[in-house]
């Protein structure tokens, strides 16, 4: 009785101190988590976007979908809340659709997850093929390098331990889109008549297809797909409660950057601005921009091998050791497991030669419930207190809700047909590029 009584009290503090380890993240932490997992060079999407929009239909969508995001996100820290037990955003679903739906989503989540790892490992590519300008070092070469470095700075087991990263990568994002910035003003300013000859619109350029303009509403509304990975994020705080001001926090950092970039890039650009924006700032300009934000496509896409692997563990084992990364047992399946993702995503990228616009459409399927409607039946079924109808208060979330919930529908049916049309106008024009091929000129 006694040797057991001592092999209890001997282990208790070991699972404590692995605990205390992973509840560590506070509100300034989580902050800089939700800027790693947001913020990339998706950023430099934006204006693109606005091309294909208009520049007041860019803000509108910027300023709007933004709004609505930080809203969502809201939601999903109250329903963190009030069930402390939810790790991940399949818990959550699991708690309106039962097992089946906990299930389905477990599944898109890693889905998505992963294939964002796989688009970094390609962005990382393009990036290198751009900085070393060497048509003949073949590209695979460069693929099998960003693969290295994404599992490397995927090994910090815990949010906290990663956010320091995040700090790097937000001012290597910042500095990156303040370079293009810049570069892109002067060289309008030093075109032919001035910024004011730049062929620039407020309003959709005539000949924009439906497709078009939904594919760059789509750009917009994946910048703001911070909600995925909130609930693993705040899995680890040490004082949940205080997750609201990190999400003001990001949604309002991400609303100023998206806008001052999308707005003022087409404007010095105007309607030739490539994607990603630092393409038209000229070849060495882009070559200096793109090294500059190497942080922000390797830590910005790891943290999502770090997600998935904590939602494999945490549904897959119960022992400490495993769960907790402690000993040598602990750090084996952790360095394995972020191996295999790594692998996997890179092998995905590669072999499908029209890899991004499949992202776009897992994204449009995925991205419409993780950032719409499932929050909305979030707090239809578990955050909402009383009947929809009764008070002032409940009447307006209710319609807001409501919103959300049709807002996601509408990107579930539009954003899967304008995806689908972009890879099918992809395949016409030739623009594919091989699987496994080693053409730098197929990345660029």
């Amino acid at each position: 009785m006694d040797l057991e009584l001592g092999y209890n009290l001997e282990k208790e503090p070991t699972l404590h101190e692995g605990e205390a380890k992973f509840k560590s993240l506070g509100w300034k932490k989580l902050t800089t988590c939700l800027i790693v997992e947001a913020i990339a060079l998706g950023s430099l999407s934006v204006p693109s976007a606005f091309a294909k929009l208009g520049m007041v239909a860019g803000v509108i969508m910027c300023m709007g979908l933004g709004l609505i995001a930080i809203y969502t996100s809201y939601v999903i820290g109250q329903v963190k809340l009030r069930h402390p037990k939810v790790l991940h955003y399949s818990d959550a679903v699991g708690l309106i659709w039962g097992r089946f739906g906990k299930e389905l989503t477990g599944v898109m989540f890693v889905l998505f997850l992963v294939l964002l790892v796989g688009s970094h490992t390609l962005t990382g590519t393009i990036a290198f093929i751009n900085i070393a300008n060497k048509p003949g070092f073949c590209a695979l070469a460069w693929g099998i390098i960003s693969a290295i470095i994404l599992f490397i700075v995927a090994l910090p087991p815990t949010f906290a331990e990663f956010a320091w990263l995040g700090y790097i990568d937000f001012v290597s994002i910042i500095i990156a889109i303040f370079i293009i910035i810049i570069a892109t003003g002067i060289e309008g300013s030093n075109a032919p008549g001035g910024l004011a000859a730049i062929p620039w619109s407020a309003w959709p350029p005539p000949d924009t297809t439906f497709y078009e303009a939904f594919l760059s509403t789509t750009n917009i509304i994946f910048a703001y797909s911070f909600a995925v990975c909130q609930f693993s994020f705040m899995a680890e705080m040490h004082t949940p409660s205080d997750y609201f001001k990190s999400i003001w926090a990001l949604g309002l950092i991400e609303i100023f950057i998206y806008t001052i970039t999308g707005a003022l890039i087409y404007r010095f650009v105007g309607v030739d601005v490539a994607s990603p924006a630092l393409l038209s700032a000229g070849s060495t300009v882009s070559r200096v921009a793109f090294g500059i934000a190497l942080p922000v496509i390797f830590v910005s896409g790891s943290i999502n091998s770090t997600v998935v692997a904590r939602y494999i563990i945490d549904r897959t084992f119960t022992d400490p050791r495993f769960k907790y990364i402690r000993g040598w047992r602990g750090w084996g399946l952790w360095v394995s497991l972020i191996a295999c993702l790594t692998v996997i995503a890179w092998i995905v990228a590669e072999a499908i030669p029209f890899f991004n616009a499949l992202l776009g459409l897992i994204s449009s399927l995925f991205i419409s419930g993780f950032t719409f409607y499932f929050p909305a039946l979030f707090w239809f079924k578990l955050v909402k207190k009383g009947k929809w109808y009764v008070g002032w208060k409940n009447r307006c979330l209710s319609a807001l809700n409501a919103f959300c919930l049709v807002l996601g529908l509408v990107v579930l049916v539009c954003g899967t047909y304008a995806s689908v049309m972009d890879i099918i106008t992809q395949f016409q024009k030739g623009s594919v590029r091989g699987s496994f091929t080693c053409a730098s000129s197929a990345y660029t």
